[in-house]
């Protein structure tokens, strides 16, 4: 399977997440399980049944954190180019219909984070961004419609 590309920061927040999950909420489910185990018969105890799905879901999280940031391809900021719009870059937009300024940094799906104003490259206007350079208009279908980005400027956070 072909690698996942993060930033340096994305990789940075996996990593982070990990931990996290390998050191505080797995120890909180192994206790669960334990107190769980006490209230008696493990066949009618759904508590003890709860615990250990949960257990099940925190430990295929793991191991799919553990196989992206195995595989991810991390990319420094040094090597993103900014001639265009490619992954890594933040891209400073201005809206053709609002006159509204955007900005959005161009990540891989498993950096998303609409919030933080992190689009991935696989999403429609991601897509439409990409190889574009100053001064180009990006025409991009949306489910909403049409949208018109003008590329104001293209760096690297």
């Amino acid at each position: 399977m072909p690698g996942t590309y993060l930033t340096r920061a994305g990789q940075n927040k996996l990593m982070e997440e990990l931990k996290h999950l390998k050191t505080v909420e797995r120890p909180k489910i192994i206790e669960r399980i334990s107190t769980a185990r006490d209230f008696g018969d493990l066949k009618e105890n759904a508590e003890y049944a709860a615990a250990k799905e949960r257990q099940s879901m925190l430990e295929n999280k793991i191991m799919e954190l553990e196989d992206k940031l195995a595989r991810a391809v991390v990319l420094d900021d040094k090597d993103i180019r900014t001639d265009k719009a490619y992954f890594g870059a933040t891209v400073t937009l201005k809206d053709l219909e609002t006159e509204e300024t955007l900005e959005y940094t161009l990540v891989s799906t498993a950096e998303a984070d609409f919030d933080q104003g992190k689009i991935s490259v696989e999403s429609p206007v991601g897509k439409g961004l990409l190889g574009k350079a100053v001064g180009e208009i990006a025409e991009i279908a949306i489910p909403a419609g049409m949208v018109r980005y003008e590329i104001l400027n293209i760096s690297v956070e």
